[in-house]
């Protein structure tokens, strides 16, 4: 296999990974739409609207920042500050930046409800979905994994046999993905219990998984996204701490 991989239509030649992040992101949506119709929404369809403008916003912003501040140095000798910010990103600054937009526009409207759950599995969809085209750039995007012995190390485009981080992160999904159905089946979760599971199972994840990604690191041996995981899983301490608090409780008559 030949990375990056590119998609031929005529004399285009684009990337497989700018097409599935756009797929991703509409095939996600619609998911999101199909789920919503079906199961029903506790959010006045007005508050929704701006729920949604709001965890876009936020996941733009979030997503660019910490971006940008995964390599301080390249960040602090930037010619163009604002173009070297635009073109970075990174998913877990857009959950986080995504979660702080929501949370904001929820206090502007007033709103009480928990959006989050009808939002878990679109996400997960449309992440498996973006992370097939992160795997599709091999070594020329910064997520894959470092030179490993492992029988399924994988040559991403140079001489080294590597960690697939993209496969890695798809595989996990899948997995959270069932984990999460199978929970609210077995239990009643309270509202917003699942959007707070599938966050603290993910960021979880993506600090264990940066261990075995190359990029810049403090003195301390942690990257800048670790540390936003790190900040990501102290918010959600009380439900890591007192997991029966996402059950919801039976009350009988």
């Amino acid at each position: 296999m030949q990375f990056p991989v590119f998609v031929h239509l005529g004399n285009l030649h684009i990337p497989l990974h700018a097409l599935t992040e756009t797929l991703g992101m509409f095939i996600g949506f619609r998911y999101f739409l199909y789920l919503r119709r079906r199961q029903g929404d506790s959010v006045p369809q007005g508050n929704r609207i701006w729920a949604i403008i709001g965890a876009i916003f936020g996941a733009l912003f979030g997503s660019r920042i910490l971006g940008a501040l995964e390599n301080p140095p390249a960040l602090l000798s930037a010619e163009n500050l604002i173009f070297f910010i635009y073109q970075n990103k990174t998913i877990v600054g857009g959950l986080l930046g995504g979660l702080v937009g929501v949370e904001l526009t929820k206090k502007l409207i007033g709103e009480k409800h928990s959006t989050g759950d009808l939002f878990v599995y679109p996400l997960i969809l449309a992440m498996i979905i973006g992370r097939i085209g992160c795997f599709s750039m091999g070594i020329f995007e910064e997520t894959y994994g470092l030179p490993t012995t492992l029988p399924w190390g994988m040559h991403l485009g140079d001489a080294y046999l590597r960690h697939p981080a993209a496969l890695y992160e798809i595989v996990f999904l899948m997995g959270l993905w069932a984990v999460l159905a199978a929970t609210s089946r077995q239990v009643r979760l309270v509202s917003g219990g699942r959007f707070k599971l599938f966050m603290i199972a993910y960021l979880l994840f993506r600090f264990l998984l940066d261990f075995i990604k190359p990029g810049f690191r403090f003195s301390f041996g942690l990257g800048s996204i670790q540390i936003a995981c790190l900040l990501g899983l102290l918010y959600y301490a009380p439900s890591i701490f007192f997991p029966k608090r996402l059950i919801q409780k039976e009350i009988y008559a």
